[in-house]
């Protein structure tokens, strides 16, 4: 079993971890990233000085157990030569037991590490592209929506809720404008259902995303091309913990929660 010291470690964290997550959600003004990417910073080094010193541990152990193991097979030769009662070879089966036991149980423990540097890394990638979204978002003059439906951006996302009766089966006329316009397909990441949408709870049935930043020029071709068209979007600049993987542009009507 894990020592109290080491479980009360990890616990701390995964408490971390998602504390950082939930400055990501809030999305405050600034420079939200800031102190969670220092934040980070900090795990990650505690994380790898408790990943080595495990490292080391399991060294010794799996040394340990080597030797046990050598050690009870010379005492089953003693207790098949009737030398030594067979207690003493089931007390060495049962320390080799547990010592290998043990040596599983720190193989857990680093790879629990290292999934935890992995999270930790993501969040910062996440919080890096969210700051700089926002950025360049403060830099480019905002996208002027079309005198129909309604309209609503921020540094993050962009909504636009249109009057036409747009559905996947349609997509053709926006992939015949893209392909027109930029002599390349449109970069869809997701037609109807996937399984990443299973795994985010969202029903997607009816929507589409195409793997375009909203401020790219593609990106802002498009975005004034469904407006035009009275096509409903939501455009992501970047990450969106639970809503969204990356930036991309998703057209159709928001994919709501699967009851």
């Amino acid at each position: 079993m894990r020592t109290n010291n080491q479980t009360q470690f990890i616990v701390a964290v995964f408490a971390l971890l998602l504390s950082i997550g939930s400055v990501f959600a809030q999305g405050g003004e600034g420079t939200p990233g800031d102190q969670p990417v220092q934040t980070g910073s900090a795990l990650i080094d505690s994380t790898n000085e408790f990943k080595a010193s495990t490292q080391e541990l399991l060294r010794l152990e799996e040394n340990q157990a080597n030797k046990a193991a050598a050690q009870l097979e010379q005492l089953r030769q003693l207790f098949a030569e009737g030398l030594i009662a067979r207690r003493e070879v089931e007390e060495a089966e049962q320390s080799l037991a547990a010592t290998r036991a043990g040596i599983e149980e720190r193989r857990a423990q680093i790879a629990d590490a290292e999934r935890l540097v992995a999270e930790i890394e993501a969040s910062e990638k996440a919080a890096e592209e969210l700051a700089a979204a926002r950025k360049a978002a403060a830099q480019q003059a905002p996208i002027q929506p079309v005198p129909r439906g309604n309209y609503s951006t921020n540094a993050v996302i962009i909504r636009y809720t249109g009057q036409s009766s747009w559905t996947v089966a349609n997509l053709s006329n926006v992939q015949s404008f893209f392909q027109t316009t930029f002599g390349r397909a449109l970069p869809t990441s997701a037609v109807g259902q996937t399984a990443t949408h299973n795994r985010l709870g969202f029903d997607h049935r009816h929507a589409v995303d195409v793997a375009l930043h909203p401020d790219s020029a593609e990106g802002r071709a498009l975005i004034n091309y469904l407006q035009r068209a009275g096509i409903t979007f939501i455009a992501f600049r970047a990450a969106v913990p639970g809503s969204a993987t990356g930036a991309h542009i998703h057209i159709g009507r928001p994919s709501h929660r699967i009851a």
